[in-house]
């Protein structure tokens, strides 16, 4: 089922997790130094997208959706920029300032469409500032179709078990993109998107998609989650709820950069959703979306046109 554009313009999509600046530097490698055996980048251009959890609110904002992003910032430049970025591409925000966080920046250089290496800035924001989030959340779930809650490990979402029993007393399908081996924190939401290295370290590995189902079910089962959906990558994906299995094929032509694909993944989910279309039918434009955006360099979005063309 294809949605109008109309339609999807009137679902609103309410996204919460860790903050990220993205910077690139790019440049020409024409030397090795001679201080030492690695190569000199000549810096040509400078470039900022938001990351993390921000970049989910941006590829629901690209889709042609509504989006409202919530999440903690530093009273730093980075900071600054992440609010500007958000602002400049009309997501509405509810960021929190901690003053005693370093705003997360992924610093990446790159020679010849090639990243040679990447620094990162980091420290986890303060009790209280994400405390102030619980708040937010509740006020702000109802007027939403959906909600996403994109973990990185970085702190954001200490309190996630409190803000998806807010969603979900509003009514609100959850929907999140786990992180670490404790899945416990997520109870209760709608639908978990792991990648096959983070299902594998939560449920150990599988011999063949048999093994992997009677895993997930039981993940889902034990969580009392709706469906989990396990991306896996060149294998497509596959969604275990209720109902059984259903998997797509991947739709990659060509895959250049992977960096931010679960983002769009889970960002096209949770607006086709918020739209009010079933996670069934919701999945393979997923996919597709996902397939699109690995053909693109760095954290990417795809636009209505791209998806439905």
């Amino acid at each position: 089922m294809n949605l109008t554009r109309e339609q999807l313009a009137k679902a609103r999509v309410l996204v919460v997790g860790d903050v990220m600046l993205d910077r690139y530097w790019h440049g020409a490698v024409d030397r090795i130094s001679p201080e030492a055996p690695v190569p000199v980048v000549k810096v040509s251009k400078e470039e900022e997208r938001v990351g993390g959890a921000a970049n989910v609110a941006l590829n629901v904002r690209t889709l042609g959706a509504r989006a409202t992003f919530v999440g903690v910032v530093g009273e730093d430049e980075p900071g600054r920029r992440v609010s500007s970025l958000l602002e400049k591409n009309k997501i509405e925000t509810d960021l929190k300032r901690d003053p005693r966080l370093t705003t997360t920046v992924k610093l990446r250089i790159i020679g010849r469409q090639q990243q040679l290496l990447r620094l990162d800035f980091e420290n986890e924001p303060a009790y209280d500032a994400l405390a102030a989030q619980n708040e937010t959340v509740t006020r702000l779930a109802p007027a939403h179709g959906a909600v996403v809650f994109s973990d990185y490990g970085k702190g954001g979402l200490a309190h996630i078990p409190v803000m998806v029993e807010a969603a979900r007393k509003a009514g609100r399908p959850v929907l999140i993109d786990p992180k670490g081996s404790d899945y416990t924190r997520y109870a209760g939401a709608t639908v978990i998107t792991p990648n096959r290295a983070e299902m594998q370290q939560v449920v150990g590995t599988w011999r063949d998609e048999e093994e992997l189902a009677q895993k997930a079910q039981k993940l889902r089962q034990s969580l009392g989650l709706e469906a989990v959906l396990v991306t896996l990558s060149e294998a497509g994906m596959t969604l275990f709820d209720a109902a059984g299995t259903m998997h797509v094929d991947a739709q990659a032509r060509e895959v250049f950069d992977v960096t931010g694909a679960g983002d769009t993944v889970i960002a096209t989910l949770a607006a086709l959703v918020g739209a009010g279309l079933s996670l069934r039918g919701a999945m393979p434009l997923a996919n597709m979306a996902g397939g699109i955006v690995v053909g693109k360099f760095g954290t990417a979005t795809v636009s209505y046109e791209e998806l439905f063309k």
